[in-house]
Order: C-alpha cells, then sequence, then structure tokens
C-alpha cells in the first residue's frame, strides 16, 4: 500500500526499545506479541496508555499465566480444567496435560496417561527453573472464540475450529485454525458459545480490542476454557474479508471509547 512505510530496528537494538522508540512517532501503537516471558506486558509498559491499543496491563499479566487464568475464570464461574479437579481418574478426564506457565502455541506442551506422569513431568521442569502448570486433559473437540471487546462492551465475532495432534511421545502440535467454521446462527452450540464469551469478558473486565479464547468442547460438559489471548491470534487473518467489515477500524473506534474509571488500564 502507498501510505505504508517498513521500520526497521537499529542494528542490536532490542525489540522492546525498537517499538518504545516507534511508538513515540506515532498516534497509536498496536503490538502483536506473544505473552510468553512477559514480552507482550513489556510492549505494553514501553508504548504507554495513551498510545497503546488493546488489553490493559492487569488483564494482560493475568492472562500470561495459564494458572492465574484460569483461577480468575474458575472464580467468577466460568467452566475451565479446574472443575475437573474434584474427580481427576474418572472416565470424564483421566489423562493430564503439562505446558509452560506462560507459554503461546502449543510450545513444550505434553499431554500424559497418568496424572503421576504428569506431576512428575512438572516437578523436573520446575526445578530446572522453567516455568509450568498441570491441569486435567479435556477431551473434545477443539474450539476458539475470536471476539472484541471494550469498555463494558463484547462482541463475539467468530467461533473456529483449531487444529491440534498429539504425537507418540505425547507432545501437543498446534496445526492452524479454521476461521469461523461454526455457523452462529444455525449451530446449536452458538448460542453458548456467545455467553461464554460475555462470561470472559466479565471475569477479566480489562480486555479490550481484539481477544482470542481457546476452549474444548467437552461431550457432556460443553464449553470448557483453557486459554484467553488478550491479543490478535491466527484467527485474524482473513477475517475481516469473511465477515464483511473492517475488524482494523472498529479496534481502534474501540480504542476511542472513554475508560470506567477503576484504575485498571
Amino acid at each position: 500500500h502507498p501510505r505504508l512505510t517498513a521500520a526497521v530496528a537499529h542494528a542490536d537494538e532490542p525489540a522492546v526499545a525498537f517499538v518504545q522508540r516507534q511508538a513515540a512517532l506515532h498516534d497509536l501503537a498496536w503490538v502483536i506479541a506473544p505473552e510468553s516471558d512477559g514480552l507482550l506486558s513489556a510492549m505494553h509498559e514501553a508504548v504507554g496508555v495513551p498510545r497503546w491499543v488493546g488489553c490493559d496491563a492487569r488483564s494482560i499479566r493475568t492472562a500470561a499465566s495459564k494458572c492465574a487464568t484460569l483461577l480468575a475464570l474458575n472464580t467468577c464461574g466460568v467452566p475451565t480444567p479446574l472443575a475437573f479437579l474434584a474427580a481427576p481418574t474418572t472416565p470424564a478426564c483421566p489423562r493430564w496435560i503439562v505446558k509452560p506457565d506462560d507459554g503461546a502455541g502449543a510450545v513444550a506442551t505434553r499431554v500424559h496417561a497418568r496424572r503421576a506422569d504428569a506431576l512428575a513431568d512438572l516437578q523436573q521442569r520446575l526445578a530446572t527453573g522453567l516455568s509450568a502448570t498441570a491441569e486435567p486433559f479435556v477431551e473434545g473437540e477443539a474450539l476458539s472464540i475470536s471476539m472484541l471487546a471494550g469498555p463494558g462492551f463484547v462482541q463475539p465475532l467468530a467461533f473456529n475450529e483449531q487444529h491440534v495432534a498429539i504425537d507418540g511421545d505425547g507432545r501437543l502440535h498446534y496445526l492452524g485454525v479454521r476461521p469461523n467454521a461454526i455457523d452462529r446462527r444455525s449451530d446449536p452450540r452458538a448460542i453458548r458459545l456467545h455467553t461464554l464469551a460475555l462470561d470472559v469478558q466479565r471475569a477479566l473486565a480489562g480486555l479490550r480490542g481484539f481477544v482470542g479464547i481457546d476452549l474444548v468442547w467437552h461431550a457432556e460438559r460443553g464449553p470448557v476454557v483453557i486459554e484467553v489471548n488478550p491479543r490478535l491470534t491466527c484467527a485474524y487473518v482473513g477475517l475481516s474479508a469473511a465477515l464483511g467489515r473492517n475488524l482494523a477500524e472498529e479496534i481502534l473506534l474501540l480504542h476511542s471509547l472513554p475508560e470506567v474509571a477503576d484504575g485498571t488500564r
């Protein structure tokens, strides 16, 4: 596009310093970065609240930790894998999963047939200084929700199919997403997914802009939230065209809405 220009970091310039320098030259900064190792939080701090397009600092910190996310959601009654802890050996949830507490994209994620093996994996990771967590592995269809969020506002955009696979060693692999795969008008799951998005927004009130919710549709319990992504996800690609909407423009308009004066942003 003739109105777009590319900016390049200086030699040996750290990513956060580069973003901070560029943000100062622009009215707004919309950063795409993983939560891993606190990177998204560091970007938020470097850009500063007035220019930052996206979730607030507190919701980013919460979503950056899988444990903190599940606790926050569970406290507000949102279904998570924690609901299976009361009976972890029942047929409803016999396997366990171990993953980085701040990971993204199924990196270093492993499924175990026995809880004891999962706990041994967890302890080994923690002993080496790695961030890790273990939880019941929820069996079912891997889905996600793409939504817009703002002050007192949430709008589910698309319900997507996630493609994941588990290899012979139990390692989980993320293979991509099929955006807008579930028809919001005809699929009976759509109503519960819509309600789930509203509940997640209430639990993490600082979610702003484009947000992704990863979940599993359990055969008996329905949607179970696995994690919340406080940023753009792969499902955003091509979604404006599929919906016939300019989502980028809508996200910028959401940024202009006044914040509730609760000190969360």
